[in-house]
């Protein structure tokens, strides 16, 4: 551990506007910190580069600003790593040894840049927890480090060292309601993170892409006919195209992975006897690896070998560094229902319950792939008394339930006459599509808007350009 290992990380980043998806917010410049782990690279956290403009790093011993690149990111951890091409910053720098994965009441020190100072800061603590836990930036249940050390703005993305001056792990966050809690991302994830972008695969984390419920209760263990010491979760629901679809059902009891028993609360003796959440036994493996598990089906124990795939939630967690989805119809704005939408609100907890229960529970499923929700109703004559419909979901066009944006684009634009457009709670929105047509253009004109949809759907600019 030396402080030419730890750098400075200097940002300018833009993010979407997902109140007016057409649009982008001001920049804005953020500061974090990094860890060199080899010739010109390093390793930083994704939150301190996400939507990213320009990046620069800077040196512990020296005020020179170097230009950085972004090679790749696993936002879901929060992981980034930036590579700097200039000769004398690789002279200039050393890269780190990355360790094991700590043990309880380790000794840690945190290595950054928190704001306050322009020296770099040194903070030392003890490992206190090693479990699963909730990483802000992508909402994921992932392995996380809990230390006592202090990690404050501008610690994020900073290397933390074991006795040995080895890495064990990245700062990325602390909690608010609680004093001297700080979160490391544990070097088992660096590796995995590392490890994909050698190899030119996934770096996103695995999932099961299931939706589960314990079994603690002994009816219910009856009903599902789990043996007298056996235990598991029972699978309640299936995202489609994630790792268990078509391979597990509905009322299935999981009660192995990866050889770990599984108890009746969902959690495994992993890392040499601590329990945690059953998706522990993912952290090391990537996208496409094969996992093995058991499952109780009626009374009979099943093996079964998994591919891994990425989350199967309705709703994306961890979308960065991409702009919005959206389409403009008759005036309602429609687009994805997705995690930084419902940031809009100051708090979740504040967004409307019904797009926070699809966030927190919804798996995709054959029929659909997006919750398409009507995020802003641009009034005009052609959405008269359909204001009320704001953050309101879209379930069905003409009877036919959306696959995605795409579909739903394509379904609009072939439309003619009467189409009927159905919401939640019952809610009923009639076009002309005719009369949409005609209109579209003298209604983006009035708002200054200057297409009816995004670039990344078919048709692009089809109606604006017509119109003109």
């Amino acid at each position: 551990m030396t402080p030419q290992q730890v750098v400075r990380v200097l940002a300018t980043v833009q993010r979407p506007d997902y109140d007016c998806p057409w649009q982008m917010q001001s920049p804005t410049s953020s500061t974090g910190s990094g860890v060199v782990i080899g010739p010109g690279r390093i390793l930083t956290g994704g939150h301190v580069v996400a939507d990213a403009t320009f990046v620069q790093v800077q040196t512990a011993t020296h005020p020179r600003r170097y230009v950085a690149r972004l090679e790749a990111t696993a936002h879901d951890c929060d992981l980034a790593l930036l590579t700097v091409d200039d000769p004398a910053f690789v002279a200039a720098t050393e890269a780190a040894t990355i360790g094991p994965l700590p043990r309880r009441r380790d000794e840690v020190v945190v290595v950054g840049f928190p704001v306050g100072g322009e020296e770099v800061s040194y903070t030392e603590g003890v490992v206190s927890r090693i479990e699963l836990s909730t990483y802000t930036h992508s909402h994921r249940r992932l392995l996380a480090i809990t230390v006592d050390a202090a990690i404050n703005p501008g610690n994020s993305g900073g290397p933390a060292y074991d006795a040995e001056g080895r890495l064990v792990g990245i700062a990325f966050q602390k909690r608010r309601d609680a004093d001297g809690i700080g979160y490391l991302v544990p070097s088992v994830l660096v590796k995995r993170f590392l490890a994909a972008v050698e190899q030119g695969r996934s770096t996103e984390a695995p999932a099961l892409g299931l939706r589960l419920q314990t079994t603690e209760n002994p009816t219910l263990r009856a009903a599902l006919k789990l043996p007298d010491g056996v235990e598991g979760v029972r699978v309640v629901e299936l995202g489609y195209g994630g790792s268990a679809w078509d391979r597990m059902a509905v009322d299935d009891v999981l009660v192995a992975i990866d050889g770990h028993a599984i108890a009746a609360n969902g959690t495994i003796a992993w890392a040499g006897g601590l329990r945690t959440g059953l998706a522990v036994a993912l952290s090391r493996s990537h996208v496409g690896d094969t996992i093995s598990v058991e499952v109780m089906r009626q009374g009979e124990r099943i093996p079964m070998d998994l591919t891994l795939a990425p989350d199967a939630s309705l709703v994306p967690r961890d979308r960065h560094d991409v702009r919005p989805s959206w389409l403009i119809y008759g005036g309602l704005v429609i687009q994805p229902l997705g995690l930084d939408y419902l940031q809009t609100w100051s708090k979740l907890r504040d967004a409307p319950r019904e797009l926070v229960l699809l966030y927190a529970r919804a798996m995709r499923s054959r029929a659909q792939r997006e919750a398409l929700v009507i995020s802003k109703v641009l009034a005009h004559r052609l959405n008269q008394g359909y204001g009320r419909f704001e953050d309101r979901v879209i379930e069905a066009v003409d009877g036919a339930v959306p696959r995605d944006l795409a579909d739903l684009a394509a379904r609009l634009d072939r439309a003619e006459g009467p189409i009927r457009i159905e919401t939640t709670s019952g809610g009923m929105v009639v076009f002309d599509a005719d009369d949409v047509r005609g209109a579209t253009a003298e209604l983006l004109a009035r708002y200054r808007i200057p297409t009816d949809r995004c670039d990344t759907l078919p048709g692009g600019d089809t109606i604006t350009r017509a119109a003109r």
